[in-house]
């Protein structure tokens, strides 16, 4: 069973290094010139409109399930602003050494969050062990995928080791009955993303 992981492509907000959670921003011009030759049998997304978009510029011809379970973290007060913006803050300098204690105001809890994670992903994988299918993709936000890969890669690491970068996917491969009982896959592989060729 294959499970594949790509984050949206690059915002404006990304570009200023401004927490974007709920919020949204548009993509930048060259997020919009990337391709995959992979396919899969079911296709899930973020219900954030960068998602939304991305999926629609890698899988133009698939029919898409929404779920706002697969979004970003709520920054609450902090969306759209930098750290630049937020380093005098008490909050803030608590949150950034102790995020799992802390949380933005008006935004979730790192708790709050990847619980929320959970039900998402425990949705796609009812619903891809249901049935014939052995292959899907989410297609979600950096924080998602670090959480789903500090979860199930075979490698044990924390939440803040992983890297999702936007140029790149990954491809979580499980034995059925491991994805069933909730365990850690066999195999990551990565998922380049290419530039489109224009013909």
């Amino acid at each position: 069973m294959v499970i594949a992981l790509f984050r949206h492509g690059l915002t404006e907000e990304n570009k200023r290094k401004a927490y974007l959670g709920w919020k949204d921003s548009p993509l930048c011009t060259n997020s919009m010139n990337v391709s995959t030759n992979n396919r899969y049998d079911l296709y899930f997304s973020s219900d954030l409109p960068r998602c939304v978009e991305t999926a629609t510029i890698l899988f133009p011809t698939n029919t898409l399930e929404l779920l706002p379970q697969l979004r970003e973290m709520n920054f609450g007060q902090w969306e759209g602003k930098t750290y630049e913006d937020l380093k005098e803050l008490l909050l803030y300098q608590r949150w950034l050494s102790d995020p799992l204690s802390y949380s933005p105001p008006g935004g979730e809890s790192f708790e709050e969050f990847t619980q929320r994670i959970q039900i998402g992903w425990d949705r796609i994988t009812g619903e891809l062990l249901s049935g014939n299918n052995e292959r899907c993709t989410i297609i979600t936000h950096g924080g998602v995928i670090r959480y789903l890969l500090s979860r199930f890669a075979p490698t044990k690491k924390d939440f803040w080791s992983w890297q999702a970068p936007h140029e790149l996917g990954y491809e979580l491969i499980f034995e059925r009955e491991a994805l069933r009982r909730g365990e850690r896959c066999t195999l990551l592989r990565e998922v380049p993303l290419m530039a489109k060729v224009n013909g």
